[in-house]
């Protein structure tokens, strides 16, 4: 991926928007595509049996995100060490990074349909980066359509997130903050992107099946990894290269005009390869800049992309990894409650036992006024687990209060309040009897 200088990019983004928001109430309707204004909200895997456009000819929808905020936050710890090493960087308020996202959406032919996403600017990644592209496949023209293909079947093959969890139809990727009813992601954040392909079945109404195997790797790798050659310092079996397999059952039904119910399960596991980065494979980065990081990293000031995953914890999973999420949604007229039970295990090359570590939250959003215009949320966050070097767990949780203003269905003002602590951390660890509180604000377009 090649990176451009700040000024094209800037000059590329303004130029963006200028063509894109006048085409805004112009673009074309797709077959079985998430929109990416507030009409996305709350929907999960695109539809398979809802009616869809009549495919008249190649489409072509350019699509945008753009994310700015304020923070306002405070952290604090307890420093043990000798001379400060532990010492946390100087906070105050002020604007971070802008965000943008750039998506191209291609009806390519009777469903059939072309996605690739771009980041544009970003916490981790500041210059222009490719987040991936896939291929969705809901009919065969190439085969006059057969019903049985179109209304129970769909594949889906190219870079793309793994459809693990639930969580990922609601979190923010960079740029694209418009589904999110609160700030942040997950303290433990499952996310990340694959080479590979998925098989959709939907046998009944309200149903639906998925199997997925990618490579397991974020980025590709021909690279060969033979038995016999010797191990590495410190690691406990050769270097593999084992793609990953996921599964997904998900029952979601609109009981009645006011009522909807959806339970889903999940299950991830790769039995060992180099790299693998389900939980560390956001290239955008954490909204909570330089919450609970240290002054100095590796000798150096800390930056905004060496500490990328602020307020986030990563199990360290590298190597081997297994992991099962179940999340509950009901929604009754405007009021939602969503949740997350995730167990996860794992170890590094490094490591001959596994570690595990799980995750808790529960949501509960109210949406008011017309067209739900305006929401107030409140969410709980809880994540303990064990970390490599440790011998006891630690534990950090989380609680934000959050509200927000649809002015159009392409524009989301929101707040929060967030307040988050660390225990059991050493005394060594920077987040040691840590907590960081305060206020964030965030501006959200997309269309």
């Amino acid at each position: 991926m090649k990176t451009f200088t700040h000024t094209f990019r800037l000059g590329l983004l303004v130029g963006l928007i200028g063509l894109a928001m006048p085409l805004v109430a112009q673009q074309p309707d797709l077959q079985y595509f998430r929109p990416w204004d507030q009409n996305g909200i709350n929907q999960f895997e695109p539809p398979k049996s809802a009616e869809q456009p009549v495919y008249d000819g190649f489409k072509i929808r350019i699509g945008g995100s753009f994310t700015q905020e304020f923070q306002a936050l405070n952290h604090s710890n307890v420093d043990t060490s000798l001379a400060g090493v532990n010492a946390l960087y100087d906070l105050g308020p002020g604007f971070n990074l802008a965000m943008a996202n750039l998506m191209l959406d291609f009806q390519i032919a009777d469903g059939i349909r072309v996605s690739l996403e771009n980041y544009m600017s970003a916490r981790h990644h500041p210059e222009f980066w490719v987040k991936g592209g896939y291929i969705q496949i809901d009919k065969l023209p190439m085969f006059k359509n057969p019903e049985w293909f179109e209304d129970y079947f769909r594949v889906k093959i190219g870079h793309f997130t793994p459809n693990y969890g639930d969580m990922h139809f609601r979190r923010n990727d960079g740029g694209n903050a418009m589904y999110n009813p609160f700030v942040e992601n997950m303290i433990m954040d499952a996310f990340t992107t694959e080479i590979g392909g998925e098989v959709y079945v939907f046998p009944v109404e309200g149903f639906m099946g998925m199997v997925g195997i990618t490579s397991g790797f974020i980025n590709g790798n021909v690279a060969d990894y033979p038995d016999d050659v010797p191990l590495a310092v410190g690691d406990v079996e050769p270097t593999k290269k084992n793609p990953s397999i996921f599964l997904k059952l998900a029952y979601d039904d609109q009981v009645s005009e006011d009522f909807r119910v959806r339970l889903s399960a999940s299950y991830y596991r790769n039995s060992s390869i180099q790299r693998n980065t389900l939980y560390a494979g956001d290239r955008t980065g954490s909204q909570y800049y330089f919450a609970m990081e240290p002054a100095i990293t590796n000798g150096a000031p800390t930056s905004s992309q060496t500490s990328f995953t602020s307020g986030r914890i990563n199990p360290g999973f590298s190597n081997e990894v297994g992991t099962f999420m179940i999340n509950p949604f009901i929604k009754w007229k405007g009021l939602e409650a969503f949740g997350v039970i995730e167990m996860a295990s794992g170890r590094t090359y490094k490591e001959a036992d596994t570690r595990d570590f799980t995750q808790y939250a529960g949501e509960l959003v109210y949406r008011f006024c017309k067209n739900e215009q305006l929401f107030a949320g409140a969410r709980y966050n809880v994540v303990n687990g064990q970390l490599s070097g440790y011998t006891e767990d630690v534990s950090i949780d989380r609680i934000a209060f959050s509200a927000g203003w649809f002015p159009t269905p392409n524009l989301l003002l929101k707040g929060e309040y967030v307040v988050q602590n660390y225990n059991d951390f050493k005394g060594s660890d920077v987040r040691h009897q840590g907590e960081f509180n305060g206020f964030m604000v965030q501006a959200v377009v997309g269309f």
